[in-house]
């Protein structure tokens, strides 16, 4: 009987900690949170969603055997991305470099993944790049990356951020946020709206026609969407607001003209500081970074400021030809990191980075379709030849 009550007093605490597992508060706090019951209640739409409905049918299971999922290396990573975003890239560079295991999918801009209800459920404001992490769903960049930070940094992960308190520690705070703070989108789309300021730039010559005819296409499938799916109106409607915005902000040539001019204070002070280092570590062999001899976040941030800028045309305009040499070496030896590298080293390259992943995932979604119309014009060209043959026979006796 004794013991009998004891196995009962055991269930009864193994049940109580289940519960309170359950309910833990995850920590996020972005722009929207996934609701998988939703999504499941709406159908997934994609191999993405599919995949996200997975992990979170795995990771009840466990926690409902009273398991905890661990938070370390081994703990499932997802990103949610595309490969052109600029936040994605800092995103993905700063995963590189802390050498953690996540599982990507690409979010295709081009094709209006971003806008599909799949996503928009994932996060309402329909923007890339988007981590999850157990329960957890993050969507704003600094927010990843700083969960990033606070939640592998055991032993034999790199810490990009140093101790709170150390001598480098506002440092490489200070530089994180002057460089996050630059306005990357209206760099990017003003520069591809108006190519004619930029040099070398390494954007298509049909990619200015091309964006404002994306933009047109995009509000009028906002629209759409908003209708089709009445619980997402508001998310849809806010986001048609945001682009309609954009492309008026963006397509302002004074407007652009004039951040591009601020933006030489921010590459004077990179350039002193870079100097600064130089001076620090005078010896042959004996590199550092932005704020030391250590890579940090700030050098994520400066890393990938300085990739884009080369992309739109204005690496001549902010560094080489003897100006700013330090930049010019600095970017130099950062793009031979071996994450760096990996993540961005083709990036530039427009044609296997974005024109060949889409062409592939547009075959893909239409295969059906092409291996019908495929079949469909042989069977009518070999009609047509048979009917030739055919016809040729009947009219060889009168020739």
């Amino acid at each position: 009987m004794a013991s009998r009550m004891m196995i009962m007093m055991i269930t009864t605490k193994k049940r109580e900690i289940r519960e309170d597992e359950k309910t833990q508060t995850p920590i996020c706090n972005t722009k929207g949170m996934r609701n998988d019951k939703m999504a499941s209640e709406n159908g997934p739409e994609t191999q993405e969603e599919k995949a996200a409905l997975i992990q979170s049918c795995s990771e009840e299971e466990a926690q409902q055997q009273g398991s905890i999922v661990p938070r370390n290396k081994e703990s499932k990573l997802t990103l949610y991305h595309w490969t052109q975003s600029f936040n994605s890239q800092k995103v993905r560079l700063t995963i590189a470099e802390k050498g953690l295991r996540c599982e990507e999918y690409d979010v295709s801009l081009p094709l209006s993944e971003h806008n599909e209800p799949w996503f928009m459920r994932l996060n309402p404001a329909g923007e890339v790049p988007v981590l999850v992490h157990n329960d957890n769903v993050i969507c704003d960049p600094t927010q990843i990356i700083d969960y990033l930070e606070e939640n592998f940094n055991d032993e034999g992960t790199p810490r990009l951020v140093p101790q709170e308190g150390s001598r480098y520690y506002l440092r490489v705070q200070h530089y994180r946020e002057l460089l996050d703070s630059l306005p990357m989108d209206a760099y990017t789309h003003g520069c591809i709206l108006h190519p004619e300021i930029t040099a070398e730039s390494h954007i298509p010559t049909y990619a200015a026609a091309s964006i404002r005819t994306q933009i047109g296409n995009t509000q009028t499938e906002l629209a759409k969407l908003a209708e089709q799916n009445p619980e997402l109106k508001d998310a849809y409607v806010a986001k048609q607001r945001r682009l309609k915005s954009k492309l008026f902000d963006h397509d302002n040539l004074k407007y652009l003209k004039k951040i591009l001019d601020e933006l030489e204070s921010v590459m004077d002070q990179v350039e002193k500081e870079l100097q600064r280092r130089v001076e620090e570590t005078p010896e042959e062999g004996s590199p550092s970074w932005l704020c030391g001899d250590f890579f940090s976040i700030a050098d994520v941030s400066l890393a990938v400021t300085l990739h884009r800028l080369k992309f739109l045309g204005l690496s001549r305009r902010y560094w080489g030809n003897g100006r700013r040499v330090n930049v010019e070496t600095y970017y130099e030896r950062v793009v031979e990191r071996q994450a760096f590298r990996r993540v961005l080293g083709y990036v530039n390259n427009i044609l296997i980075s974005a024109v060949l992943p889409v062409a592939i995932r547009v075959a893909k979604k239409n295969a059906p379709v092409i291996v019908g119309t495929t079949l469909l014009v042989g069977f009518l060209g070999g009609a047509t030849y048979l009917a030739f043959l055919y016809m040729k026979k009947r009219l060889s006796p009168f020739t």
